[in-house]
């Protein structure tokens, strides 16, 4: 069986021509299927447009959300509703060509990945974005080793299993692979079809871009200190008070052999600071570490809230 997540936000006119090919290519692989459409809080007549494709359509499965919580809470949702052996995702926009999905299924089957992502190799996007996107690519390379040449694309085939204990907040969506890949899961890639926006407004942004690499920060943080935090934390920390304490030292040395005065030298200043934030942090790291264990202790935490599933 496959589950197909579509999040949309404010795409009312992208709804039944996206259907229309979703469904022609998913009766063809004569496989059981289901459709999640993700109503982020759209403002438009998106979760109307839905409402039809689903009287049209049984394998159509509505999610709508209170207000808008972003993409990635839409594709929490859709991976968390999601059944069968395979979850694809996608974006709602018609760039994205849902004639590609059995390439991604057979690349997935055939060479034993966990996820396969599409790489938009001929992208059909503004110039700008084009730009901020392979600057984007580039942050991501060099921050989490990914080898993914375009790890940004939502169009990605999943073994359901992989996606179903992920912890997505903010724009996380975009790190899908590299966290996967952190946890040992096989990653590969396929190139696949762009295609022109044709109705409704893109969603991205140079804010978007910036809280997408603030994102960046936490999860390259993450991946290499979530175990003990206490490690970066307290390292810092170490280094900083043993610094302060050596400069004192020094000069109490300085002070008792030498008569030079303390009061009136920057240095002393600088070393009582040093200790002080040295402290400071391997205390932070303690507490990070007594908070992560909060954090793995807790269940059923969601990112979003529903107001209501048509089944």
């Amino acid at each position: 069986m496959i589950s197909v997540v579509v999040p949309f936000y404010n795409e009312e006119d992208n709804i039944e021509p996206l259907h229309a090919q979703l469904s022609d290519v998913l009766k063809s692989l004569n496989r059981e299927h289901k459709i999640i459409f993700v109503d982020d809080g759209s403002t438009d007549n998106t979760f109307k447009n839905m409402l039809k494709a689903r009287e049209k359509d049984t394998n159509v499965r509505i999610i709508k959300f209170r207000k808008n919580f972003g993409q990635t809470a839409a594709l929490k949702a859709g991976f968390d509703h999601a059944e069968g052996n395979i979850t694809i995702s996608m974006d709602g926009d018609l760039q994205n060509d849902p004639a590609d999905i059995p390439k991604l299924i057979e690349k997935i089957g055939k060479e034993d990945y966990d996820v396969v992502c599409g790489w938009r190799a001929d992208r059909k996007d503004t110039f700008s974005k084009k730009i901020t996107s392979k600057f984007a690519n580039m942050l991501r390379k060099l921050t989490t080793n990914s080898k993914i040449h375009d790890s940004g694309c939502t169009f990605r085939a999943y073994r359901n299993g992989c996606v179903k204990n992920l912890d997505l907040y903010g724009e996380t969506h975009r790190y899908i692979p590299a966290m996967l890949s952190w946890k040992g899961y096989r990653i590969g890639e396929v190139k696949v079809k762009h295609h022109p926006r044709k109705y409704g407004k893109t969603k991205y942004g140079l804010l978007r871009l910036g809280k997408g690499f603030l994102d960046l920060i936490v999860i390259s943080f993450w991946q290499k200190f979530s175990a003990r935090p206490i490690h970066v934390f307290g390292g810092l920390g170490l280094l900083l008070g043993i610094s302060g304490v050596l400069l004192g030292g020094y000069m109490g040395i300085e002070r008792l052999f030498f008569g030079k005065g303390l009061s009136d030298r920057p240095l002393f200043l600088l070393a009582v600071l040093m200790v002080i934030i040295g402290v400071q942090f391997v205390v932070s790291g303690i507490l990070a570490d007594i908070m992560l264990k909060v954090y793995y202790g807790q269940n059923e935490r969601k990112n979003y809230l529903i107001e209501r599933v048509v089944e």
